[in-house]
């Protein structure tokens, strides 16, 4: 049988028995008599951050799941692992998982399935403000705004308000909040990843600038440094424009010429603009239109897709890809397997660039923790927020293994809600003081819980004592990357809100994008057709988008 074919078949049976374990969950919830005890002990479990049940409380959760098993310690699963242990420890609740998808169409197609059914689990993530608003409307979930304010801490509070009133209010219907939003931090910029023992087996200057990178992977190429003719150029997806945490985009590229495809910016004349129709973007292309010319842009990223990047990547072939600060994690990791000689590091060009456009958020990509309505402890959502990210990371000691997870470079999927709160700067912040504490102009006792962990793995790998790939990953990530950024003094620009419905950029608009960006950098069409893209997009309906994103604007 073909793998896809198998694989289509398996992942829709997980589907159909996770909504069938649902009905059988309800069936059994029917019959089972709520618990009815007042007693101090509830009453303070149920009102307070902290308080801890007296009797477990279980919760069915549709689960976000993550690669590779979410590199989870051997012997750890979804319901137990680090992260349930703690709150079981803490909190005394436990989840039941009624389905184990990884974020996607797998995953939404399960979400959807069980909305229409109306057996919903207690617990689940949604993607989009429309759809907590949609199932708001319908009385399908709990009104959290009584749980935030008794079951969150000052400092979770504070971790929302970093953001402005905005990331909380795109939670609410009709002035209530209904959604626990994912607080996403600043993760800073693209760096290009290049692999520095190549330049030095060339003897060529290490790039202080983009053009001057583009040139060296052109010699990677023309001296077949991997060997054999397979050393491949610049790796890059076929959608060119990163995703949801998406690596091997060219938005490195499209920062240089300050364009922001696939999101909504401010244009020059101060009017709301949709970033992919701009003259930027143009100039953009044509840039990489010329680096794939050249044959610096990989010849064959049409036909690339992430894991076969990974394996180029992993296998030496490769020497430079767009990607974030915690590139050494996923996917660089592997090479550091594969090769310990390999030496990867960042560089960020763009830093002059990155801030010059204006951009806006619109929360349909966000993600938000909602609860089934009548399941009897909808506040367990708020007080699991305030456990994992306050109570574990600033006030616990002992919380240990969780915190060890960081640095072990297991997944935040691997929680049993795969959202994350904290500080919108905490990334800048959390690596200041990691660094200060290395270089002992900070007391190690002040570091977090989060801090501490990836303290003692950086020390330990800078001592040579750990020389695994997880000490490689985390001193890489949060000592090299992202000290580039601290050292430049970088800080994104907060986005403004844009909320409304029916903001997304229709299908038919995105592909009639992505074919007109291929065609450009592929050289099939001039890039002068860029400007008739543009006419054909606001007449297929970017001009009703565009305008209303305006009226959300304004609004």
């Amino acid at each position: 049988m073909n793998k896809k074919v198998f694989w289509g078949i398996a992942a829709t049976l997980v589907i159909v028995l996770g909504v069938l374990f649902l009905k059988q969950e309800k069936e059994v919830a029917e019959e089972t008599p709520k618990k009815s005890d007042n007693s101090v002990e509830w009453q303070e479990a149920a009102n307070t951050p902290y308080g801890k049940y007296p009797e477990t409380v279980l919760y069915t959760l549709g689960k976000i799941s993550g690669g590779n098993h979410s590199n989870l310690p051997e012997g750890d699963t979804y319901e137990d692992n680090g992260y349930t242990r703690y709150l079981k420890k803490v909190l005394n609740i436990q989840n039941e998982d009624v389905f184990e998808l990884e974020e996607g169409n797998q995953y939404n197609e399960a979400i959807e399935i069980a909305i229409k059914d109306k057996n919903l689990p207690d617990i689940m993530v949604v993607k989009g403000q429309e759809t907590v608003q949609k199932l708001a409307q319908a009385g399908m979930i709990e009104d959290l705004t009584e749980v935030y304010e008794k079951c969150t801490t000052w400092r979770i509070k504070d971790m929302y308000a970093s953001y402005t009133d905005a990331l909380l209010n795109s939670g609410k219907y009709q002035d209530r909040l209904y959604g626990l939003p994912d607080a996403v931090i600043d993760h800073g910029p693209t760096l290009l990843w290049m692999r520095k023992d190549w330049l030095d087996k060339l003897e060529l200057k290490e790039p202080t600038s983009m053009d001057e990178a583009m040139n060296c992977i052109l010699e990677f190429i023309n001296e077949d440094v991997a060997g054999n003719g397979e050393t491949v150029g610049l790796a890059c997806i076929p959608e060119l424009v990163a995703g949801s945490n998406e690596t091997y985009s060219a938005d490195g590229i499209f920062s240089m010429f300050h364009a922001s495809p696939r999101k909504w910016v401010q244009g020059a004349d101060g009017e709301i603009i949709y970033g992919s129709v701009t003259q930027e973007c143009k100039a953009a292309l044509e840039y990489l239109n010329t680096l794939y010319t050249k044959g610096i842009l990989d010849k064959k990223f049409l036909l690339r897709t992430s894991q076969n990047i990974e394996d180029l990547i992993k296998t030496g072939k490769c020497g430079a890809f767009f990607g974030k600060w915690w590139a050494p994690n996923n996917p660089l990791m592997e090479s550091y397997d594969y090769d310990m000689e390999a030496e990867w590091k960042p560089y960020f060009f763009t830093a002059q660039d990155e801030n010059v456009l204006q951009e806006y958020e619109t929360f349909e990509d966000r993600l938000y923790v909602v609860v089934k309505k009548g399941y009897e402890h909808p506040e367990i959502v708020a007080k699991y927020i305030s456990v994992i990210f306050d109570y574990s990371r600033y006030n616990d000691k002992e919380a240990n293994e969780v915190n060890e997870y960081f640095s072990l470079n297991v997944d935040p999927t691997a929680r049993p809600l795969n959202i994350n709160v904290d500080y919108r700067d905490t990334l800048y912040q959390t690596t200041e003081n990691i660094r200060n504490a290395l270089n002992k102009e900070k007391p190690v006792s002040s570091l977090s819980g989060l801090e501490k962990s990836y303290y003692d793995t950086c020390k330990a790998y800078l001592n040579g004592n750990l020389t695994t790939a997880n000490a490689w990953a985390a001193y890489t990530s949060r000592i090299t990357a992202v000290g580039a950024l601290v050292d430049s003094d970088f800080k994104s620009r907060q986005p403004l809100p844009l909320c409304g419905e029916g903001l997304q950029i229709d299908e038919s608009l995105l592909k009639l994008e992505q074919q007109a960006f291929i065609q450009i950098v592929c050289g099939e069409k001039p890039v002068g057709y860029f400007d008739a893209f543009v006419k054909e997009w606001y007449v297929e309906g970017g001009k009703e988008a565009t305008q209303k994103a305006r009226i959300a604007e304004q609004e």
